[in-house]
């Protein structure tokens, strides 16, 4: 069994910059493609950034050129790097692990933009 636990969030003003945290505790953090999605109030849950295990990122086109997945295997951790923020960036903010066998979700951090 693997937890993820973000870290990160907080209020911050609009065209500023905040990094997210994904702390991975077990033995397979190598091994899973990770992800950043994030749910605003009353919409559903959306990608927003992934990370393969080879490396390969891909970002959703709102996030593109503000945002940057990265991850560090050693550390088992995953980090977003969050630029240039707007108001409608404001959302929980959550961690995903997966690969053909696991599903691990984090438990959230908020963002919050405004000024």
């Amino acid at each position: 069994q693997m937890q993820l636990v973000e870290s990160g969030g907080g209020l911050v003003q609009p065209g500023g910059s905040l990094t997210l945290s994904c702390a991975a505790s077990g033995s397979i953090f190598s091994t899973l493609h990770m992800a950043w999605y994030r749910q605003a109030p009353g919409k559903q849950r959306d990608l927003v950034a992934q990370i393969t295990i080879g490396g390969i990122t891909n970002y959703v086109d709102s996030v593109k050129g503000r945002f940057t997945i990265s991850r560090d295997n050693a550390k088992n951790a995953v980090g977003l790097q969050m630029n240039s923020l707007k108001p409608e960036d404001t959302a929980v903010y959550y961690c995903r692990g997966t690969n053909n066998r696991y599903n691990y979700w984090g438990q959230g951090t908020q963002v919050t933009v405004s000024s």
